[in-house]
């Protein structure tokens, strides 16, 4: 097994309490990777345009905290989509295009990668059920944190005994929509206004991103938490989509969440 590299994720009191059936798990931040200049740390996205040496280098050191080999750390092409896949073994390039992934295999590490978007791990410690999801507000809006839970019950697992956290994601305060987001949400469910503020610019609005999930996971009938921290107003925690857009930097880096069953 490779060596433990001293990485100090983001864990949850929720998620931990599985620790004594064999789950691991990380929300992991930029602290402890080798990229620099604008993907200064922890960045293991393979989609941006850091050297892909450092990628490899920071998804190895993330590997090895969870406890596996770097090939056995999974993530997939994302496109904001609600669709779920079960994994039963690595997958080789090019990786699967969804959103979520499901296992019940020990030692695979499920991963999702976000910089302002939700990343939702899953665990249902007594079927040995785990979950990754990254959730968006087109994922979320379109139906992937129910997709993950039914493709966790589809191995055994009971939703009312999945817990599901939400990980860093922008918050309410940052996340700023125009007129035309908040009609498509208003169409789809009128009680959706309650997930809207007003915003300083006129005919725009802020959105809640973490407590629209939240919600949805609830009443789907897991047991739904989140860690409260926000991507965009933490910048050395962080990396983040908007605040990069905003400063018109040419690129961003990406964090990883991710969860697995040891392999005992």
């Amino acid at each position: 097994m490779l060596e433990t590299v001293r990485l100090e994720p983001i864990r949850s009191p929720v998620l931990e309490r599985f620790g004594e059936s064999g789950i691991r798990h990380g929300f992991f931040t930029r602290a402890g990777g080798v990229s620099e200049g604008i993907y200064k740390g922890l960045n293991v996205g393979v989609g941006s345009q850091d050297a892909i040496e450092k990628v490899t280098e920071n998804r190895r050191r993330v590997a090895s905290w969870m406890g596996v080999d770097a090939d056995r750390l999974l993530t997939l092409y994302q496109v904001h989509s609600a669709d779920a896949l079960i994994v039963t073994e690595p997958f080789s390039t090019p990786r699967p295009k969804a959103d979520a992934l499901v296992t019940d295999r020990p030692g695979l590490a499920l991963g999702v990668l976000a910089a302002d978007c939700g990343p939702v791990l899953y665990a249902d410690g007594e079927a040995g059920v785990i979950g990754a999801a990254h959730a968006g507000w087109k994922g979320a809006f379109t139906g992937v944190l129910e997709a993950t839970i039914e493709a966790m019950e589809s191995l055994g697992a009971k939703r009312h005994r999945i817990a599901a956290v939400l990980g860093p994601s922008i918050g309410p305060e940052n996340y700023e929509v125009g007129p035309e987001f908040v009609e498509r949400f208003a169409q789809a469910d009128p009680a959706n206004a309650a997930y809207f503020e007003a915003s300083p610019t006129a005919g725009h609005a802020m959105f809640d991103l973490n407590r629209y999930t939240v919600d949805r996971l609830a009443r789907a009938g897991v047991q739904a938490s989140m860690i409260g921290r926000c991507t965009y107003a933490d910048e050395n925690d962080f990396f983040s989509y908007r605040r990069t857009t905003h400063r018109k930097e040419p690129d961003y880096g990406r964090q990883i969440s991710a969860i697995v069953l040891e392999d005992r």
